[in-house]
């Protein structure tokens, strides 16, 4: 004999698994959607901190004059150093110069051709609106410029 209808306790405890399941994924939709905006909120403060501190930092101003100050980074074979001098007129940046001292033939290559195009990335700029990633296909030698402009930032605050 075939049995066509399911016991009671089963039907029940699948509904009520179904319904708890349905609850589950509601209550977890709500929750990321209200942490996600948590996270903006908690984050958008700290980020209108940032810009005013770069805002204010751009209206206390920096002292005009050539700040110079190394960075450093990790290449995969060793740690490279790099050497930034920025000139700096009203916050601006009007002139930079880098150098290095590569130890490595691949990092030579890639630090000359940093040095040929971060120029036209920086000079004019707000020294607060640098922060550069790839010059020239350099990507590494980034990390240490940026931490150089940190260091020169730091130097040249008035």
């Amino acid at each position: 004999m075939i049995r066509t209808t399911v016991p009671t306790s089963i039907r029940k405890g699948s509904a009520l698994l179904g319904i708890a399941g349905l609850f589950v994924l509601a209550g977890c939709s709500g929750t990321a959607d209200a942490g996600d905006a948590d996270t903006v909120g908690g984050s958008t403060p700290d980020a209108g901190t940032s810009s005013e501190s770069s805002g204010g930092d751009a209206t206390a101003t920096y002292a005009d004059g050539t700040y110079t100050a190394d960075g450093s980074y990790q290449t995969p074979e060793t740690v490279e150093q790099i050497s930034v001098t920025l000139t700096l007129a009203d916050g601006v940046v009007t002139d930079v110069e880098v150098t290095g001292d590569p130890q490595a033939p691949e990092t030579e290559r890639y630090q000359g051709e940093f040095i040929d195009g971060i120029a036209d990335e920086v000079v004019g700029k707000p020294i607060d609106e640098l922060n550069v990633s790839r010059v020239a296909g350099s990507s590494l030698t980034s990390g240490g410029f940026n931490d150089a402009v940190d260091a020169i930032k730091e130097q040249a605050a008035s």
